[in-house]
């Protein structure tokens, strides 16, 4: 057990950002890895082009790089946005639009995972609203994903970092993959178990992992405190991994760090040979 018996992937939209986007799958290559996951690359765009599309899957085509995990447009991310879907307005149709565009792309690099970032309160609005045009999108995002053959995945913040996202908690986000199961029948709405999220909530990482493995579709690691590599912090990570591996998760487990004041390339210390 431990970390050799592991399958990790590498989060481009935290680690190996010293580089230009289209040089990122390269560079995981090169340090090891086959498997990548990202953020949505365009911050500034639900749609954009096309080309820069078909860029981006050349990019990961040509270094040999498995796209396993892609969010949705979320807003200003990293900044103070943590996802759209929830936001009335303008926000919440940039979402729409982009449901479309993501799962296509995700389809044409056979990426079977998408994040849907559930969005901050907003002041003066009515949270319930909130949330039923949150369940009405969400619905849209998993028969868009149904389509593909792919999950749809619901990710808990941390309250200290995300203190206007209500998801602050494995069960707060249990609920909404509950809801949304609910209402579309399909059942490929599951929970991000992101351990540094919810060591920062301070909530009981061997009960949620005994409570959700069997809902859970993807798992993110980094350290605690710092959101560092392993090994900077105090989190057990290795010993948690097992036990996921022991509650029956299988999939693989995306490295979402921050690789400090050196090279993303020289981050991966930690790891075994």
């Amino acid at each position: 057990m431990g970390y050799p018996d592991q399958r990790f992937d590498v989060n481009l939209s935290i680690l190996f950002t010293e580089l230009p986007l289209l040089e990122r799958p390269a560079a995981a290559a090169a340090a090891g890895f086959s498997a990548v996951e990202l953020w949505w690359p365009w911050i500034e765009t639900p749609t954009p082009d096309q080309a820069e599309l078909d860029a981006l899957k050349r990019a990961l085509d040509d270094a040999g790089t498995q796209l396993v995990g892609l969010n949705f447009y979320a807003g200003r991310l990293p900044g103070p946005d943590r996802g759209a879907l929830s936001v009335p307005g303008a926000e919440s149709d940039r979402f729409r639009a982009n449901v479309e565009v993501a799962t296509a792309f995700a389809a044409s690099v056979g990426c079977r995972a998408l994040n849907a970032l559930y969005g901050n309160r907003v002041e003066g609005t009515d949270p319930a609203a909130q949330d039923e045009l949150a369940l009405e999108n969400l619905v849209l995002a998993a028969r868009a994903a149904h389509d593909i053959g792919a999950t749809l995945l619901i990710e808990a913040l941390n309250a200290p970092e995300s203190p206007h996202y209500p998801l602050v908690s494995a069960p707060a986000a249990i609920e909404v993959v509950d809801r949304v199961n609910a209402a579309t029948g399909l059942g490929n709405a599951k929970f991000l178990l992101d351990l540094y999220h919810l060591s920062m909530n301070g909530e009981d990482l061997g009960q949620v992992i005994t409570a959700y493995a069997a809902q859970t579709g993807h798992v993110q690691i980094a350290d605690n405190p710092g959101r560092g590599a392993p090994g900077t912090g105090s989190l057990p990570l290795e010993r948690l991994l097992d036990e996921l591996a022991d509650a029956g998760y299988t999939g693989l487990v995306g490295l979402e760090y921050k690789p400090g004041d050196r090279p993303s390339a020289e981050s991966f210390d930690w790891l075994p040979a």
